[in-house]
């Protein structure tokens, strides 16, 4: 399939700019991908920087055409049409699909990778509200148990396989977290030690800064555009929050996000604004901070004392008050 995968013309596949290093001696990477600008940051040598960044971006492009669900030829999309057949996809896919399955699993059924049914009636773009009985049809082809993914081995490769034919799969809720691992470990292969990976906001720090010091990532203020209303420190490990702001309308005085309860069809009644989640793997982070939000504060406090592999977890309410740790 990889050959079918290059056809996949990604948005400004080509474009990427580097900068530095700065007086610090930190050089700077971006290009875009997942719908989203990447930043690369590194204190190291610029010709050392150089061949790492570039295959992190060209381990980007390969993942993007694997797990979109737009691009057709991809494992995600050709999942998607397959009307319930087998279909044979990328070991990385594979690996990918089993821990989302996990995740779903322990979400209490907050979390679910196959509620794209009902995420494509949405447009949040427009400010368009589905009618209720389009969400209703929709909703009886989400469950994340129709999911199946096999293991390569004697002479098979890696499969997956959706048992409701009308069931569709999205990862965006937890290929970023994934990927950002990958990267990680991809820019350690080639002898970065201080990094940060940002994946439009999901943050993968590895090491510290020459300083010694930690870095630091901000939490979103609700209420305005680009503001923070507090920062929290990370060194070899991953902060990712999901907001309640990032995608949202108001439409005759109701407010409308984009984190969709599966069970509803409609956005989560939660009293947080934003989740961020501290975790050593980003896939971690990434995979229980959408929970996290869902649940709303008090019970995500919880759930998240209950999981060892969250560091840290921290809301923000709609006034931008900040609890948890």
């Amino acid at each position: 399939m990889e050959n079918q995968h290059a056809y996949d013309p990604i948005p400004l596949e080509d474009v990427h700019e580097t900068h530095g290093p700065n007086e610090a001696g930190m050089v700077t990477h971006q290009f875009y991908a997942f719908n989203t600008v990447i930043t690369l940051q590194a204190y190291a040598p610029l010709d050392r920087c150089l061949p790492a960044f570039g295959a992190a971006r060209a381990a980007s492009r390969t993942f993007e055409r694997r797990l979109s669900r737009t691009l057709p030829h991809s494992d995600i999309s050709r999942l998607n049409a397959a009307e319930g057949a087998r279909v044979s996809i990328a070991d990385d896919t594979a690996e990918l699909l089993r821990a989302a399955i996990g995740y779903c699993a322990d979400s209490e059924g907050l979390f679910d990778i196959t509620v794209g049914s009902v995420v494509r009636l949405w447009n949040f773009h427009e400010s368009v509200v589905p009618e209720r009985a389009a969400v209703e049809r929709a909703l009886a082809h989400v469950d994340w148990r129709t999911l199946h993914v096999g293991e390569a081995g004697e002479g098979v490769g890696a499969w997956a396989q959706l048992a409701d034919p009308q069931a569709a799969v999205d990862v965006g809720g937890i290929a970023k977290g994934w990927i950002a691992d990958r990267l990680s470990a991809l820019l350690v292969q080639h002898g970065l030690e201080s990094f940060v990976v940002n994946l439009g906001g999901n943050v993968m720090a590895h090491g510290a800064k020459p300083d010694g010091s930690p870095w630091r990532v901000g939490l979103q203020d609700p209420r305005t555009k680009g503001g923070v209303v507090g920062a929290v420190a990370v060194r070899n490990a991953s902060a990712v929050t999901s907001g309640v702001y990032e995608r949202c309308f108001e439409r005759d005085g109701k407010f409308y996000h984009h984190i969709l309860d599966p069970k509803t069809g409609f956005p989560a009644e939660t009293d947080a604004a934003g989740a961020t989640v501290i975790a050593e793997r980003s896939i971690d982070a990434e995979g229980f901070s959408t929970t996290l939000l869902a649940m709303g504060i008090e019970r995500g406090t919880a759930f998240a004392k209950e999981h060892p592999a969250i560091l840290g977890a921290y809301f923000v309410d709609r006034d931008g008050v900040v609890s948890g740790g």
